[in-house]
């Protein structure tokens, strides 16, 4: 077994870990002093699928400053829309971060998070990214871009759109791809059938997507650009292309209305815009929201990039794309008999 497997397993135990300690485990009793020293806190992170590996470098950043040596988390990850859905029906929590707006709105509407959730200078955003496509070791099948993946023979791998927030991005990718190509809706949509008819596994989550890509499976993975540039840290020989049109993903980040520990919560999120912060978000991968961030560090920038408002934001893409009945996903993977 190479050593990016050997990683990738151990990840994974490590996650599952997480999560079961997150259901099980009561939060430490803690106290925040009178001086702002926080002693024996545990607070409780959960999040989507990929950044695990940043947080394993933020949080004891964090637990560097002043004041916060005794502050411990229980963290966990998985699929955004499993992960919100989780808080909602009790996972402890005193912060989110998901993939996607969407599953924060979730939490909104329960009465978990705050309807001002977003109101700071960076939308509620902490990082950024833009779907890519990976391909394995010389691009032996030649893909260049979205019309290469519905060529005869291509295996492609992108997670279930109806429980990871990195697929909805991928599909949303695709769909506006084939718009800024100067096609019709009706066209775009005939695209995704193409597409879909290539798509050989949809794991629950862009991580497990990875590890299938990874462990040999399909000739490209459509996925966040920081999720390739964490398999080329961990020993993955092949590339990846940033097609010229494709989506700037944006990932928000908010504290529990009810947190035991909410001021600790906020100082936590607010240290993760500073630019130390943001620099280790951005050593990991992602596009920081903070510009300072970025020096030392090359992104390219598609010469197409559309964001969410390209669709009329998250209400309407979910309903057109995403809903469960009538969305166009639900109509694809009736016809494929998912």
């Amino acid at each position: 077994m190479n050593r990016l497997k050997q990683v990738l397993l151990i990840g994974v135990a490590v996650a599952a870990v997480g999560i079961l300690a997150s259901l099980v485990a009561t939060p430490a009793e803690g106290h925040i002093a009178e001086t702002g020293r926080a002693s024996d806190v545990t607070l409780n992170l959960v999040a989507y699928s990929t950044p695990k590996d940043a947080y394993a470098k933020l949080i004891p950043a964090f637990q560097a400053t002043t004041g916060h040596n005794g502050v411990s988390f229980n963290q966990s990850y998985g699929p955004s829309e499993t992960q919100a859905q989780a808080v909602v029906n009790g996972l402890p929590a005193d912060v989110v971060e998901f993939s996607l707006q969407l599953d924060m709105d979730t939490l909104v509407k329960a009465g978990l998070v705050a309807p001002t959730w977003n109101h700071n200078a960076y939308h509620g955003f902490v990082t950024r990214s833009v779907v890519v496509l990976i391909v394995r070791k010389g691009n032996p099948k030649h893909i260049h871009g979205w019309d290469d993946l519905v060529k005869p023979g291509i295996q492609v791998i992108t997670p279930n759109p109806f429980t990871s927030g990195g697929a909805r991005w991928n599909i949303l990718a695709a769909y506006g791809a084939q718009l800024k190509e100067g096609k019709t809706p009706a066209q775009a949509v005939t695209y995704l059938h193409q597409l879909f008819r290539r798509v050989v596994v949809q794991d629950s989550s862009a991580r497990n997507a990875l590890n299938t890509f990874l462990g040999g499976k399909g000739d490209v993975l459509i996925t966040y650009e920081n999720e390739a540039i964490y398999a080329r840290q961990h020993g993955f020989d092949g590339s990846w292309i940033v097609p010229p049109a494709t989506i700037r993903i944006e990932n928000p980040i908010a504290v529990l209305k009810n947190s035991p520990h909410r001021d600790l919560a906020n100082t936590f999120v607010n240290f993760l815009y500073t630019p130390t912060a943001q620099k280790l978000f951005a050593d990991a991968g992602y596009r920081p929201v903070l510009k300072s961030a970025l020096a030392g560090h090359s992104f390219p920038v598609p010469k197409q990039l559309f964001d969410i408002n390209f669709f009329g934001g998250w209400d309407r893409a979910q309903k057109k794309f995403f809903d469960r009945n009538t969305g166009i996903m639900a109509q694809i993977e009736n016809s494929l008999g998912h």
